[in-house]
């Protein structure tokens, strides 16, 4: 779900908590309907009761604007579809029959149990994510880096893929801050990384490092590979309108990126450390552009230059 905000994607998760709830107020009524042999609620005997109930309002207006496509909205149709036929069948017998069959409140029970356990596998799905998100930015919060990049690490160890990983920075970023407040930063880094998101494959990966500065995960791509994914990222932030200053100027911004393939021989932290000085020597160099880790260039004049000032001279102000 990392294309869902986590705003959005909170309010999903609120909603269908709500829908759950629904759904067990309307078990609880057709239990005691069936133990106290009370008359049943005629719209359980509807043909399209699956609609018409609390948690089928919900499914098919609101979770479906939101779900459809994604693989649990098919499963829990189905099996909320087949939920009240069943339900409508128990009632139907223990009208006609004045008792119910084993057999037919046993499928209407595991009906029941196969539902519950599709909605508690997205609600935790859902939590699963808004956890591991930034809620400022949408991308992956700072501590799923390095399990993240672990496994991908696995994959390269086991030859089941290649990957690589690119450092990007906002070029001049402290500038917005200073001059206009945290406040028009904030929309610019939401923003910043909204765009990076749009143009990176299904399957990558965005994580924000800390301030301006995200950490992409390209996985089953090799530097040449990864350079042509990123310079288009580049290129769009760079042609993007990222916000409008209070005097009414469309504010835009560059980025400065740094990639290195995640090696089977070294550390995470070594290869995020190859990708920095990567991205260094992109600040070096004018910014606004992609530089691929190369031992040749990168322990060249200009990135000793950069690595051996002080740090007080490479703060976020330089970057």
């Amino acid at each position: 779900m990392i294309r869902i905000h986590p705003v959005e994607l909170q309010r999903m998760h609120d909603e269908l908590q709500d829908a759950i709830r629904n759904h067990a107020e309307w078990h609880r009524h057709l239990i005691r309907t069936l133990v106290c042999r009370l008359p049943p609620d005629p719209d359980d005997l509807r043909a399209d009761a699956h609609q018409a109930c609390g948690f089928g309002r919900w499914f098919f207006h609101q979770a479906q604007r939101d779900l459809t496509g994604r693989p649990q909205y098919l499963t829990i149709e189905a099996e909320h579809r087949e939920l009240h036929e069943l339900a409508a069948g128990v009632l139907r017998e223990s009208i006609d029959c004045d008792a119910v069959s084993y057999e037919t409140f046993d499928r209407f029970v595991e009906s029941s149990g196969r539902l519950r356990r599709e909605l508690d596998s997205l609600r935790h799905d859902m939590s699963v994510a808004l956890r591991s998100r930034d809620s400022l930015t949408g991308t992956y919060r700072r501590a799923e880096i390095l399990p993240t990049l672990g496994e991908a690490r696995e994959l390269v160890i086991r030859g089941v893929q290649t990957c690589c990983i690119a450092f990007m920075d906002l070029d001049h970023f402290k500038a917005v801050n200073d001059t206009h407040g945290h406040g028009l930063g904030d929309e610019v880094l939401a923003r910043a990384a909204h765009c990076v998101i749009e143009r990176l494959r299904a399957y990558d990966k965005v994580f924000r490092y800390g301030g301006d500065e995200f950490l992409l995960l390209l996985p089953g791509t090799r530097p040449e590979e990864a350079w042509h994914l990123v310079e288009r990222v580049r290129q769009g932030l760079s042609e993007t309108i990222l916000c409008t200053t209070p005097e009414g100027q469309p504010l835009q911004l560059t980025a400065s990126f740094g990639i290195t393939p995640i090696e089977p021989d070294l550390t995470v932290e070594e290869c995020i450390g190859r990708a920095d000085k990567a991205l260094l020597l992109a600040k070096a160099a004018g910014r606004n552009r992609v530089v691929c880790w190369d031992p040749a260039s990168t322990t060249g004049t200009m990135i000793e230059r950069e690595l051996s000032e002080p740090p007080a001279s490479r703060d976020s102000a330089a970057r």
